[in-house]
């Protein structure tokens, strides 16, 4: 029987402790690696680049570089990778800016253990996973006007019914077997839906997916 791929992580912060803890809840559920810790966002580039994780749980503010500017770098080295935040800061100017640099979560640290774990879980497959408060700020976010200009040209019929199973949190896997089509076809449609939307990534789609009335939310 082979032995099913472990998901790797990266813990990012800048406190012994909590490196500790989390080291200690992740490496406790199977299915879950810790590769390597980081202490600031310079060592975080670096690990990052060497191990090459599937997740990296994230911080944001860290010595000798911020969580925000290490998103962007992480994403330029590795698009594939999955960003977790796990901070103590939900105001405005951290939550939409790491968002809108691609990370796929983005928790509070008074998030319960399982829901972590299983954020984890979730980011690796591709959905997003926000913490209630931050979720809230985010559809608060999206009933404001749209300040992007909007796309000349239209999705096609292909593209929203692909935006649509995005928005209710399948992988691309799910998505090209629900559509019938290959994985790669799904991550051409997934980049043309970000192309002509001026979105950043899966869960600003998603979000534009409810405002626009595609599917909707309970």
């Amino acid at each position: 029987m082979t032995k099913e791929k472990s998901i790797t992580v990266l813990i990012v912060d800048d406190h012994p402790v909590v490196r500790e803890g989390m080291h200690g809840l992740i490496t406790s559920e199977p299915g879950l690696e810790v590769v390597g810790e980081a202490a600031d966002g310079i060592e975080a580039l670096e690990k990052a680049r060497a191990l090459q994780p599937d997740v990296v749980l994230l911080d944001l503010v860290m010595p000798r570089k911020g969580g925000l500017e290490v998103i962007d770098e992480i994403k330029q080295n590795n698009p594939e990778v999955r960003i977790l935040i796990l901070t103590s800061f939900a105001e405005d100017d951290k939550v939409f800016p790491a968002i809108k640099s691609g990370a796929q979560g983005y928790l509070l640290k008074d998030t319960p253990p399982n829901m972590l774990l299983q954020a984890i879980h979730d980011v690796y497959e591709g959905r997003s996973s926000l913490h209630p408060t931050i979720a809230h700020k985010l559809i608060q976010e999206i009933n404001q006007p749209p300040d992007l200009p909007p796309t000349a040209e239209p999705l096609t019929k292909r593209e929203v019914e692909t935006l649509k199973l995005v928005a209710q949190g399948l992988s691309n896997q799910g998505i090209a077997a629900k559509l019938g089509i290959g994985e790669t076809t799904v991550r051409v449609h997934v980049s043309s839906i970000l192309g002509k939307l001026h979105l950043a990534n899966r869960t600003q789609a998603a979000l534009y997916a409810i405002q626009e009335g595609l599917i909707r939310i309970n």
